[in-house]
């Protein structure tokens, strides 16, 4: 007799061991009930990225969140608001997650695997007692009423195998229910891999491209670039395509006035040595370029500003981008001038596409460009270029500047349509608004592992349908002989019943027929009298033969 163990005196109540305490920690991150929790965590968690503007999804709009929230913006940019997926915090999450479904997930796939293999289980003692089930007496006997119900149920059940003394059939169908929840919880695995596969092994980058601009596919050409942990810039295909012409079809009737649809961007592109070829870009239809996609986000106005400097020499000309502040594609923008003499010359304001006086105040009434005006602001002097520091083209460094302006001491406003010039006083030179350009905004990102997460995907949805559209059920089918005073027996018990040469009548066969749905369906009284038409039917052939 072994002698009981007694506890050790130095552990308290309760106390664990570093082991039990990995072992009950393991348990609880890999219950199916901490694997809800966190996607339900990771769901809120997605929430401020898309809320709050992406720097790696559109960094432009994220500069003007920035200047619009000054006091905001240390707070968001301490909590990595403004890159949430690659926030430690959302990382942390995730990473949870993919443990607790791999800790969870990885023991059931063993559990639905040996169910699946299981055979159906015995009839249960009294069939009378199931909710669903019938009987019926023939003449047949017990073992033909056996082999014709495994011949009618095993063109579409799984039929157990008969053992010496089974008084039964058991057959199932719907098994490959199991299967359904087994692919539906692996694919969950498998996109999770592949969307960590692209977030280490790919990029992501934006350029702004105005019209008639050419890109190539090196780093120093884009605006905002992000790539994954692993990524290797040898990674990079070698491609470039040109801008050649964008189009907006602008809604001017209807509820929905004012608003832009069918965009479309006409580009020449080549693929390393390749001939040029054509291709639209519009929006959600990717151009393909040997394994990188370039995705079309974004659109806007590049006012084409020419500006002389004191001398009557041309020191800044091109278009320049304006980013947009509205639905309306009322637009800022930033013109620096470092070459110009005897002072440099800066100039910041808003674009109005369609200007127009409203109850004196001046607006842009549409988003096309029908009636294009530029109203900005002239400074000179210092504008920070020189010292070295870096600077957004977007955000003109008036610390240093000064103020150019009227004869009055008033700030001079530079308003001007395509074609106007204004001279600047004090023979500072002048500024000329030639023409107006359209810009693009392009997303280019390359994302290895999206066949994999596209996989996971197919095979989540094929699971799922498995899982919700197969009816599981089960039918037993018992066969006993019965006499005369028998339970069950249709005959008087008493009296008996005598054939024609004064003999007993020979005894018959009593058949239960139960029917069991393990998903709850509705249907299994019209699948009992089926099943029971079937059995029935076979028996009359059996007994004319």
């Amino acid at each position: 007799m072994s002698t009981p163990r007694r506890p050790d005196p130095a552990r308290r109540p309760g106390e664990l061991t570093a082991r039990e305490l990995l072992r009950w920690a393991w348990r609880q991150v890999t219950s199916m009930r901490t694997a809800l929790l966190l996607l339900l965590l990771l769901a809120l968690a997605a929430i401020p990225g898309s809320v709050i503007p992406q720097a790696d999804v559109d960094s432009l709009a994220v500069t003007r969140w920035k200047d619009e929230h000054p006091k905001l913006t240390p707070v968001y940019e301490k909590l990595d608001l403004f890159s949430v997926y690659s926030s430690p915090w959302f990382s942390a999450i995730y990473l949870l997650l993919v443990l607790s479904l791999v800790g969870c997930i990885i023991p059931r796939l063993f559990v639905y695997y040996r169910a699946l293999r299981a055979e159906p289980p015995q009839a249960p003692r009294n069939l009378s007692r199931m909710p669903v089930q019938a009987s019926y007496t023939t003449d047949l006997a017990p073992a033909d009423v056996l082999d014709r119900a495994r011949s009618v149920l095993g063109r579409r059940h799984r039929i157990r195998r008969a053992a010496v003394g089974d008084d039964f059939v058991a057959a199932e169908r719907g098994y490959l229910r199991e299967a359904g929840n087994l692919v539906f919880h692996l694919s969950l695995l498998i996109v999770l891999a592949g969307v960590a596969m692209g977030g280490l092994r790919g990029y992501q980058g934006g350029v702004i491209l105005v019209q008639g601009s050419t890109f190539s596919n090196n780093l120093t050409q884009y605006d905002d670039f992000k790539p994954g942990g692993l990524f290797g810039q040898g990674q990079m295909k070698n491609f470039r395509f040109s801008v050649d012409d964008f189009s907006v079809d602008w809604l001017k009737d209807g509820p929905r006035f004012g608003q832009a649809r069918k965009f479309e961007a006409a580009l020449t592109y080549r693929v390393g040595k390749g001939e040029p070829r054509k291709y639209n870009l519009r929006v959600n239809h990717p151009l393909e370029l040997d394994g990188t996609d370039v995705f079309l986000i974004g659109h806007g106005y590049a006012p084409v500003i020419t500006i002389r400097d004191g001398s009557g020499e041309i020191v800044c000309t091109g278009p320049t981008v304006f980013l947009p502040r509205d639905a309306s594609f009322l637009s800022y923008g930033v013109v620096k001038c470092p070459d110009a003499k005897p002072g440099q010359i800066g100039l910041d304001g808003l674009f109005f596409p369609t200007f127009d006086m409203i109850d004196g105040n001046p607006v842009t009434v549409f988003g096309d460009d029908l009636n294009p005006t530029l109203s900005m602001l002239a400074y000179t002097g210092d504008l920070g270029l020189d010292d070295g520091s870096p600077q957004s083209v977007y955000v003109l460094d008036k610390s240093k500047a000064t103020p150019i302006t009227q004869e009055d001491g008033k700030p001079l406003r530079i308003d001007l349509q395509p074609g106007g010039k204004v001279d600047l006083p004090d023979g500072l030179g002048s500024v000329t608004f030639e023409r107006v350009d359209p810009w693009i905004r392009v997303q280019i990102s390359q994302t290895p592992g999206k066949e994999i997460a596209l996989l996971g995907v197919i095979l989540a949805l094929i699971g799922l349908c498995g899982s919700l559209f197969i009816r599981p059920r089960r039918v037993w089918v018992r066969a006993v002989p019965v006499g005369p005073g028998d339970p069950g027996d249709p005959t008087d018990a008493d009296a008996g019943t005598m054939d024609g040469t004064g003999g007993t009548e020979p005894m018959t066969t009593r058949v239960e027929v139960a029917v069991l749905d393990r998903s709850g369906n509705g249907e299994m009284d019209e699948i009992l009298t089926a099943v029971l038409s079937q059995l029935q039917e076979a028996s009359e052939i059996v007994r004319q033969s």
